[in-house]
């Protein structure tokens, strides 16, 4: 989209789309990355190929190249392919004005042999949120048994050259890719059966180590984004540039730098830009635009050249004063001629319809970028679990002393994605008995904590147990009484609950209980115990009555429960508590309820 309306088509020009790589850890991403970017250099003449900052451009004449007959450049007025080169969650959750992602398209790289694992199934629900249309790379077919590899050649051919095993073993694989896909949601088949590639996901066999289907993916990558992204991608080359922050970087000479992916627009040094900062926009001068020398590897080259201008779609680092408190997935805009206030304006609102909404009480919650803390935050808002701060950066010790607020010791926690734990931090965590949970799979992350939370529970349950009257019904046994008071001891059977010692013992006369006495002591089989389960048969000391006159044979006893346990007991923990328990603590609350239909509630 444009940033200044123009229709004067010398200003108009088409960028190159974004691309994304996703996908599981080890499933091929980079590999695919440095497949394509390797294609590319061997097929291309010196230059043809260009490193950005975090990006790397294919032109169009280059792709033909690779995927030969597959691709005539005459079909095309796309420039290329601008492959994003830290491939999964980082660059591709970093959100960008209007809702959209920092990708165009996206490329989800599944392993044949391992099918559908969490971060598969993650990067499913990111592009389902944000309406990015992507294909699925099936991954390593060179490694299915019997697989005879034709390098970098188109997939169809490769495929018809295998033997019928080899085939039948791949189809497998494929299909059941497949149904994973429609599992999740998604229509999809292998992507020359694909008509309607807005309504079905298209499906490349590919190897990242032998470059077959490698042709196929570039092709269909660049035929969707003619084919239904053409108008998007129409850009006023001259208009004030519009971009995203990969990452803030410091550099050597240089202080801290952003890493930028510019989508509209141009962005020139002594531009004057807004950047979204952690508490507020930056207003700062480009001192320099830098990109790394050619074919450099921007991962491992710290020497760059300093350009002019940049225009979209570009990965450009731009240095200027003021960064240090500058957000990945942040968005830049450059002002040039239009009023600094709208600009700011404009920042603030694109953060702020990225913001997320915050409790007095919570969990504190840290990520890598905006869009994954976005991601974050719809994840735990679905488990109904609270955030009382969330901020993009390492957990600092300004976390911990947020966290050690808690009043509810199950929120004494902090969940970081993709991000570190600055060593004075994890000290402080320490201290401040403060719990830590970081992961690179949002859903294992809110997954850790609740089993965490569970576990708390369950021990905060247990010491309650431990602590609070538990309802019994016993029945004193005919002839067995061995001693009439001080105190009396009698055998009895217990008919529902737990008996324990020091509790009070009491009768029930019409629907209200009155107290005889105090279970003092258990005996089973001569042997001194703890408590007696139902079922049982044991005998009692209980001192204050006397048998005969406040209590009889074969008459039927309780263990008091005062209304307060009655009402956790009921309210809290009737699932922790047997069945036999649980039908004594019924009647016991039936017959006092029948007095006060209140009680214990």
């Amino acid at each position: 989209m444009s940033n200044t309306d123009t229709d004067d088509p010398e200003n108009t020009s088409l960028r190159t789309p974004i691309v994304a790589v996703l996908g599981h850890v080890d499933h091929g991403k980079t590999s695919l990355l440095d497949q394509i970017r390797g294609s590319a250099v061997i097929e291309g003449e010196a230059g043809a190929i260009t490193q950005h900052i975090g990006a790397t451009a294919v032109p169009l004449d280059v792709i033909s190249g690779i995927a030969g007959e597959l691709v005539d450049p005459n079909d095309f007025d796309l420039p290329g392919l601008l492959f994003i080169d830290t491939p999964g969650h980082h660059s591709f959750t970093t959100l960008r004005s209007r809702g959209g992602a920092l990708a165009d398209i996206a490329i989800l790289v599944v392993d044949v042999n391992d099918g559908f694992q969490p971060q598969t199934i993650e990067a499913l629900d990111i592009l389902k949120r944000s309406e990015t249309p992507f294909i699925v790379a099936a991954n390593k077919i060179d490694t299915v048994p019997g697989w005879n590899p034709t390098e970098d050649a188109p997939i169809q051919e490769t495929y018809e050259n295998q033997s019928d095993r080899a085939r039948g073993d791949v189809d497998q694989r494929l299909y059941e890719i497949i149904g994973e896909l429609s599992d999740e949601g998604f229509s999809a088949d292998l992507y020359w059966r694909v008509q309607h590639f807005q309504r079905n996901v298209g499906v490349v066999p590919v190897s990242a180590m032998t470059g077959e289907g490698v042709p196929d993916l570039l092709t269909v990558m660049m035929g969707l984004s003619q084919r239904y992204m053409r108008e998007a991608m129409e850009i006023d080359v001259s208009g004030p540039g519009v971009g995203t922050v990969l990452e803030v970087k410091d550099e050597k000479g240089f202080g801290t730098t952003i890493d930028t992916v510019l989508y509209d627009g141009t962005i020139r040094t002594d531009d004057t830009i807004v950047v979204g900062g952690t508490t507020d926009p930056i207003v700062t001068d480009v001192r320099a635009l830098l990109q790394p020398r050619p074919l450099a590897e921007i991962r491992t080259e710290s020497r760059f050249e300093q350009v002019d201008e940049v225009g979209a779609a570009a990965g450009i680092k731009v240095a200027a004063p003021d960064l240090s408190e500058a957000m990945a997935g942040a968005p830049v805009r450059v002002v040039r001629d239009r009023d600094l206030n709208h600009v700011v304006d404009e920042v603030e609102a694109e953060l702020a319809n990225i913001a997320v909404d915050t409790e007095e009480q919570g969990v504190v919650v840290k990520a890598d970028t905006l869009g994954s803390l976005e991601a974050m935050a719809d994840a735990l808002g679905e488990a109904e679990i609270p955030i009382v701060r969330a901020e993009v950066g390492d957990v600092a010790p300004r976390d911990v002393s947020v966290a050690s607020t808690a009043e509810d010791p199950k929120q004494r926690v902090i969940l970081g994605f993709n991000v570190d734990v600055l060593d004075d931090a994890s000290h402080r965590a320490d201290i401040d008995d403060v719990d830590l949970f970081t992961d690179d799979v949002i859903y294992q992350l809110v997954d850790e904590y609740e089993t965490y939370v569970e576990e708390i529970e369950r021990a905060q349950q247990d010491t309650v147990l431990e602590n609070i009257s538990r309802p019994a019904r016993f029945r004193i046994l005919p002839d067995h009484v061995f001693r009439q008071n001080d105190p009396a001891v009698v055998g009895v059977e217990v008919n529902a609950g737990t008996l324990k010692k020091n509790e009070y013992v009491v009768r029930f006369e019409g629907n209200d209980t009155k107290r005889v006495g105090e279970l003092k002591g258990i005996q089973e089989q001569g042997e001194d115990v703890d408590e007696a389960r139902a079922g049982n048969r044991v005998s009692v000391a209980i001192d204050g009555p006397t048998v005969g006159r406040q209590i009889h044979e074969d008459e039927e006893l309780w263990i008091e429960l005062p209304e307060k346990h009655a009402k956790i007991l009921e309210q809290e923990l009737a699932e922790e508590i047997p069945g036999d328990e649980r039908e004594a603590l019924n009647m016991y609350l039936e017959r006092h309820r029948k007095r006060d239909p209140f009680w214990g509630k």
